[in-house]
């Protein structure tokens, strides 16, 4: 009888793991959109851990509300950020509950929701259509262990090592949804920040864009 213990644990040991295998649900498949820009194209992903910032984006651009609208506010080494509606609104008149996911962070290259501070908005709250993508800057070791005693925030070995070689601005993380990030064209977001801005941070010239999903 002691023979026939170890067959039988293999046996339903290889059951369990083929039932576990028929019902494993195959990875979600994430979402891209092209932004062209009249200094170049960005191709963003779009996080499926954000699912409201996620569908939100994807109907906006599907319905080609952000056709010919403007990078109307542009800050070097922080973010360049868009938004306002063709149309000409700012914003569509609602919000979007905040989504927090702590792998996803303010580096170079991320897009995330902008929103109203949090004396109006306690609940961090996003804003309906405006984003921003992030320039930020590479930090040192030093000003990452000050930022961290100064604000409580720390970071991962993994963030650390981000911050230090590509750049970014730790300072947003955790305050605002960062919802996907640019895979390619990163090129273009510092061709954007680099174009001369006036009063409020509104480049003098406009840089326009427009939207599509692709695949």
């Amino acid at each position: 009888m002691k023979k026939l213990i170890i067959p039988i644990l293999v046996i339903v040991g290889f059951c369990a793991f083929s039932a576990q295998a028929q019902t494993a649900k195959p990875a979600q498949k994430q979402t891209k959109v092209l932004i062209h820009t009249d200094l170049g194209d960005m191709k963003v992903v779009l996080y499926n851990e954000t699912p409201r910032h996620r569908d939100n984006f994807i109907k906006l651009v599907k319905q080609g509300l952000y056709n010919g609208s403007t990078f109307h506010r542009i800050i070097k080494q922080f973010m360049i950020q868009g938004g306002g509606l063709a149309n000409g609104k700012q914003d569509p008149g609602y919000t979007i509950p905040a989504e927090f996911v702590s792998k996803y962070y303010h580096k170079k290259g991320a897009l995330a929701a902008a929103r109203q501070g949090d004396d109006v908005n306690p609940k961090k709250e996003s804003s309906g259509s405006q984003f921003y993508i992030v320039q930020g800057k590479k930090l040192t070791d030093a000003e990452m262990d000050q930022f961290t005693a100064q604000t409580g925030k720390k970071m991962t070995p993994e963030q650390r090592n981000i911050y230090k070689t590509i750049g970014g601005v730790p300072h947003l993380d955790r305050d605002y949804t960062v919802f996907g990030e640019v895979v390619e064209g990163l090129d273009v977001i510092d061709k954007i920040a680099a174009v001369k801005t006036g009063p409020g941070d509104k480049p003098l010239k406009a840089i326009k864009m427009t939207m599509k999903v692709v695949k």
